[in-house]
């Protein structure tokens, strides 16, 4: 800790949410959010239910402060978030009951006892080490998205670099670069207004599909990006914002306002496939033309392969349909057509098929009297 801490004990009331947050942002809220949302999201997602039933079992464990930065003329909780907001729905249930499921009636000393909450003075740029060492990868860890957000944030405000970071919070170099690398790249497309995350599909930011798509081959060519080593703020080229980069959001994100539904509905196996398309040229004008993630990635395999899987999965359907014949086939005559029809068809492919194998095998027999003589 620094020398310039200060303890202090702040009303609650005086005592504000921090809307920087790197976990709050995570979960799509704005620095516009206001105090019930934020109250709301971190009671359903960030377990404060059981801090808050905690504080009225033991009382306020007061040896643990918050750690609260002075910001404009506002106490901006840096540290203890989840803490303030059991203190603020033990105190307002009125205000914050009807947000969540029941809590047990305060009683008035308990409630007087939170009318004030030990705070630990710093500066954001003091306690960056402590923060990253509790959350990152601590035993409060964060997600990929409010990890990134993290290294950013001290990387660009505070000059430091992202190697030390790294070793502050217990990773490696390359991996906190390639954190960085795609928060930049997130951070271009904001900047350029071809992409918003409160207009994605989903209601939490998946901020690993661009994180981990980085890494891939196909992805990074068709950005045109720079290498994640070069610790760069502007990674991707300017001239490949407005379409490549616009285009990739939607391809991993969808669109609320267009309603685009994101052609990454799972990160496994979907984005390895979106690589494999964006490596072909073909490929990459059918998913631009509206057709799903597994036509385009037709186009990439060889004929060969897609013909091969056809009658396998033909033959796979027939095998089906004759398990079930005895007790599926009620002697209609159209079925009974369609059988037929499908047995033209396997005749005149067998007999295609067996066609183009002749001059095949007749190759063969020649290469082994050659062999031979």
């Amino acid at each position: 800790m620094s020398t310039f801490d200060t303890f202090e004990r702040i009303n609650e009331a005086d005592l504000h949410f921090d809307r920087h947050n790197p976990r709050l942002v995570e979960f799509g809220l704005r620095t516009s959010s206001s105090d019930e949302e934020i109250v709301k999201i971190l009671w359903d997602a960030m377990d404060v239910k059981e801090i808050t039933l905690s504080i009225i079992a033991s009382g306020y464990w007061e040896n643990d402060p918050l750690i609260v930065s002075r910001e404009n003329g506002k106490n901006v909780v840096i540290e203890g978030n989840r803490r303030l907001a059991a203190v603020k729905i033990l105190r307002h249930p009125d205000k914050y009951g009807k947000l969540i499921s029941s809590i047990p009636k305060v009683k008035d000393d308990l409630s007087n006892q939170l009318e004030e909450i030990p705070a630990l003075i710093q500066t954001r740029k003091e306690s960056w080490k402590f923060l990253g060492f509790k959350h990152v990868n601590g035993p409060a860890k964060w997600g990929s998205y409010a990890k990134a957000k993290y290294v950013a944030d001290v990387h660009n405000k505070y000059n430091i670099r992202l190697e030390d970071i790294g070793q502050q919070i217990g990773d490696t170099h390359k991996t906190v670069q390639r954190l960085y690398h795609g928060l930049m790249v997130i951070q271009q497309a904001e900047d350029g207004k071809v992409f918003d995350r409160e207009d994605v599909i989903k209601k939490t930011f998946a901020f690993s599909h661009i994180y981990v798509g980085l890494q891939r081959d196909g992805i990074r060519n068709f950005l045109n990006i720079k290498d994640a080593s070069e610790e760069s703020k502007k990674p991707v080229p300017k001239t490949h914002i407005k379409k490549q980069l616009r285009e990739l959001c939607i391809w991993l994100y969808g669109s609320k306002k267009d309603d685009i539904q994101p052609v990454v509905q799972s990160q496994n196996p979907n984005l390895k496939q979106l690589d494999q398309v964006l490596q072909n040229r073909q490929a990459i004008a059918a998913l631009r033309n509206g057709e799903p993630l597994e036509v385009a990635l037709e186009l990439t395999l060889p004929v060969s392969r897609l013909f091969e899987d056809e009658l396998l999965t033909a033959k796979r359907s027939l095998v089906k349909a004759r398990g079930l014949l005895s007790e599926g086939y009620d002697g209609s005559y159209s079925l009974l057509r369609i059988a037929g029809t499908i047995a033209e068809i396997a005749d005149d492919l067998y007999e295609e098929m067996e066609r183009k194998q002749k001059p095949i095998r007749k190759k063969r027999r020649i290469k082994e009297i050659d062999s031979n003589v």
